[in-house]
């Protein structure tokens, strides 16, 4: 049977899920500590990495690229040999699948040196804009050719040191742009200046970024909003424990709101450099009670949640996990402000949309986000698009409504390739209570 005609039902549970669970390391923090190990002086240890396919892809290609870089999935650890600056190749073909965090921040990585260098993904990844960071490329030295349509990959970067003073990166769909950009900078041949325009989506990420980037001695400063100036003093390499994914935590939280339970997720606090963990704070909105550990968070879902307006462009990562709770709420929940969404795996305001409607749930798409009316959802089964969090959040409704089917389970391997077993031990106790 091909993956695309598995599915996989969710067993409903008959009370409150509690537990304690320790979900794998971030996706967001693993890619971008990879790339900054492999242009940092020095040998680099991560602990506490993510092993999936958008890990894999972007290790692969940093291999590619000439970078020694392992994996120990055992103890759960990559070393990075880094190259002390730009790679030495001066040619590669990187293949990054539907990986967005591996493909700009390599665009932007691999326009540092002096080579040609072609990256492309799969029909999806075709269709997702990189045109932006193109255009700041562009500015930095580098020539970008795209092979098929304008402002997509493939794109073929023919590379030089940059040696531009100032560039500008639009931010209005993605800050995976900027990220790219300012990770590459301090391996420029001078200092550099990174100015925004527009509006900046999901500024949470690029703090996360910045973070990791003075972790490994980056110099930065942000004499303006959304204006950053990046000394070209390289990184120093170092050993970088990575915190367990903010954005995999939401499914567990989401499971403690719509069955009325209590779920602590380890790993995490208030002062995450995951600004997803932020996701609570919509869930205490909906009546859920928060109590934030030092090194654990946890949710304890009300008997009654209540829909919410909320504008979620900062942690749209979990927007989609959001919806899945809002069809057990008293009132309509409102999402605004992450029309970005749209150019993710998949379109996924509109994929929400159209899967919540098959299992009954009235809702209503929006240029920007949607709503979701409250209602019980029937039965049915659950497209994902490709898209592991379509997957991952719709198993939140199987928890309550029988008949549940999740379509291509597999796609979790992208960011979590054990999450329905994770899911099935964290409910494996009321689901025995209730044989």
């Amino acid at each position: 049977m091909s993956r695309e005609c598995e599915e996989r039902e969710i067993t409903p549970v008959l009370g409150p899920v509690r537990g304690t669970i320790r979900p794998p390391g971030s996706k967001s923090l693993t890619n971008r500590a990879l790339v900054i190990a492999a242009l940092a002086r020095g040998r680099s240890v991560l602990t506490g990495v993510l092993a999936s396919r958008d890990t894999e892809v972007m290790l692969d290609s940093l291999r590619r690229l000439g970078i020694a870089a392992s994996h120990d999935p055992a103890s759960k650890t990559m070393t990075v040999e880094g190259a002390g600056g730009p790679a030495k190749c001066d040619a590669a073909d990187l293949w990054l699948e539907n990986s967005g965090t591996s493909i700009r921040f390599l665009a932007a990585l691999c326009s540092l040196g002096q080579g040609t260098f072609r990256l492309d993904g799969n029909g999806r990844m075709r269709e997702r804009p990189i045109g932006p960071l193109a255009d700041a490329l562009r500015q930095a030295g580098a020539e970008i050719r795209y092979e098929m349509a304008d402002g997509c990959p493939p794109i073929v970067v023919s590379a030089r040191r940059w040696t531009t003073p100032e560039l500008a990166v639009a931010g209005d769909l993605s800050s995976q742009y900027l990220s790219g950009l300012m990770m590459a900078a301090p391996a420029a041949a001078c200092d550099v200046t990174i100015r925004v325009t527009g509006t900046l989506v999901s500024r949470p990420y690029v703090d996360m970024t910045l973070a990791i980037m003075r972790a490994f001695g980056a110099e930065i400063g942000e004499p303006q909003s959304n204006t950053f100036r990046i000394r070209g003093t390289g990184y120093q390499a170092r050993e970088y424990a990575i915190e367990p994914d903010a954005s995999a935590a939401s499914y567990f939280f989401g499971a403690a709101a719509v069955t009325g339970g209590r779920v602590t997720v380890e790993g995490l606090h208030r002062h995450a450099l995951q600004g997803d963990v932020a996701f609570v704070d919509a869930l205490e909105q909906m009546g859920c009670a928060v109590d934030w550990g030092e090194s654990s968070i946890t949710v304890g879902g009300p008997d009654r949640l209540r829909g919410i307006d909320i504008d979620m462009n900062a942690i749209s990562d979990t927007a989609q996990t959001l919806a899945c709770v809002a069809p057990f709420a008293e009132g309509p929940t409102r999402i605004r402000n992450v029309g970005h969404m749209r150019h993710k795996e998949t379109d996924r305001v509109a994929a929400v949309v159209a899967e919540l409607r098959r299992l009954g749930v009235w809702a209503d798409e929006h240029e920007d986000g949607l709503t979701v009316h409250p209602g019980p959802p029937g039965p049915g089964v659950v497209r994902t698009y490709d898209d592991h969090r379509m997957a991952m959040s719709f198993a939140l409704i199987g928890l309550r409504t029988p008949g549940i089917r999740i379509a291509d389970p597999g796609c979790t391997a992208k960011t979590y390739p054990d999450f329905f077993d994770d899911l099935d031990s964290l409910c494996a106790a009321d689901r025995r209570s209730s044989s």
